[in-house]
């Protein structure tokens, strides 16, 4: 056995939502091997005292954009049609070095704050799935793909440049570290391409058995506009092209009828919820219940730095309950489980991730996030659950793991020098960004 976390309150998100208090985790070889409530027989490598401490799944973040943290707070306060112009002329300065250092900050934020599991979807995917891969993260990179191809236009795949940037970037990473990075094929929004393209990227993902992330039905605006341009809606439209012929995961589902939540529900699709992001920018966020009704999976993000202010899954899944219980006047509307279950479980289903993640039990892929409850703001416990829903915070993390490979502990992040990256992205990254146009 080569880890043993001893004495520790394990949460295991398993089908019976148990909560093992004084127990023992075993791990060898990056699973989960042992759990009981007393020590087992076989002697370990290395012990972690648990004592005071809260045992989690690694935590999903189901949609972010990890290359924007370096924009973050830059567009605080600002109207979203001014925001959106500002970041798209910060974005079109942005190369693969200033998108790498970037990402790497913002998996140092999630490892901090007990992420073990991410999906990107945004520009430079080798940079990201790079810094994923040498940071020890899960990751789901997709390309923000984003083009309208004209009609009198010859659509090539072969030679169009985002679709063999794709390409490439499958070719290099899908797969990589046994699974530990996956490549997703994306597009950014209905309403930012074309059928042209919905069409090449479905086909190409069922061929090569990818999946799919994108943004859907975040506003009424886009909504209506999609039902006056083509007389469906954004659900039945892409549903029409064959986007959906793969599983996919979509951020938003906010302005659907009952029908297109169905229509979702039927294909697999999994919902994504971004309750602090979108509130931030004054929109509505996603109706979990009536996706859940529909048969749809709901999963939950932050969203970028730039969107959010910070990538803290605690604070989003707190959001997430008090959202859903004031939209229906509940306070028993969204119960933390619930809630849990939807940042753990119902994330790693999201990414395809489901056979070896999102719950602490013997054979799945040891992705542990110890919380130190020994914290005023966590004193007295009474119900664990609803402590780390509705107490706890990022900060309360003591350690994160994926694999049985410890990647925060403590302030320090082995496998990350946040240094070298620091110095990155203020001697590199920042200057290229805010650079006056020449």
């Amino acid at each position: 056995m080569d880890t043993l976390i001893s004495n520790v309150t394990t949460v295991t998100m398993n089908e019976k939502m148990e909560v093992l208090f004084g127990s023992f985790i075993g791990i060898s070889a990056g699973k989960i091997t042992y759990i009981g409530s007393s020590a087992p027989e076989e002697a370990p490598e290395r012990i972690i005292d648990g004592t005071g401490m809260v045992a989690i799944p690694g935590l999903v973040n189901a949609h972010t954009h990890l290359a924007t943290t370096a924009l973050r707070s830059f567009l605080d306060d600002a109207e979203n049609k001014e925001a959106l112009l500002q970041l798209l002329q910060k974005e079109a300065k942005m190369d693969s070095k200033a998108a790498k250092a970037s990402a790497l900050l913002g998996i140092a934020e999630c490892l901090r704050f007990g992420i073990t599991s991410v999906s990107d979807l945004y520009y430079f995917p080798a940079a990201t799935a790079e810094a994923a891969a040498e940071a020890g993260i899960k990751a789901n990179v997709a390309l923000s793909a984003n083009r309208f191809i004209d009609e009198n236009e010859e659509f090539d795949f072969e030679t169009d440049e985002q679709c063999q940037e794709i390409c490439r970037v499958v070719d290099k990473w899908h797969g990589y570290d046994g699974g530990r990075i996956t490549v997703d094929c994306g597009i950014h929004s209905e309403y930012t391409s074309n059928y042209k393209l919905w069409e090449a990227l479905g086909a190409y993902a069922l061929d090569t058995g990818l999946r799919m992330q994108l943004h859907l039905a975040e506003t009424e605006e886009e909504g209506e506009s999609c039902l006056d341009r083509t007389g469906l809606s954004q659900a039945e439209l892409l549903s029409a092209h064959r986007l959906f012929t793969v599983p996919a995961t979509a951020t938003g589902c906010v302005a659907m009828t009952e029908a297109d939540r169905k229509i979702l529900g039927k294909k697999g699709v999994s919902a994504v919820a971004t309750p602090i992001a979108y509130g931030k920018m004054g929109h509505p966020t996603t109706p979990i219940a009536d996706c859940v009704k529909a048969g749809m999976n709901v999963a939950l993000g932050t969203g970028g730095a730039v969107e959010c202010g910070n990538l803290d899954m605690f604070e989003v899944m707190r959001q997430t309950a008090m959202t859903a219980r004031t939209a229906g006047g509940d306070a028993a509307g969204m119960p933390a489980p619930a809630v849990l279950m939807m940042a753990t479980v119902c994330g790693a289903r999201a990414q395809g991730r489901a056979e070896n993640t999102g719950m602490l039990k013997e054979g799945m892929d040891a992705d542990i996030v110890l919380v130190d409850y020994s914290a005023p703001h966590l004193m007295p416990c009474h119900n664990v659950l609803s402590s780390l829903v509705f107490s706890a915070k990022g900060g309360d993390v003591a350690l994160t793991m994926v694999r049985g490979k410890v990647l925060y502990q403590n302030g320090q992040f082995p496998t990350i020098d946040l240094g070298s990256v620091v110095q990155t992205l203020t001697e590199y990254a920042i200057p290229t960004l805010f650079r006056e146009a020449e």
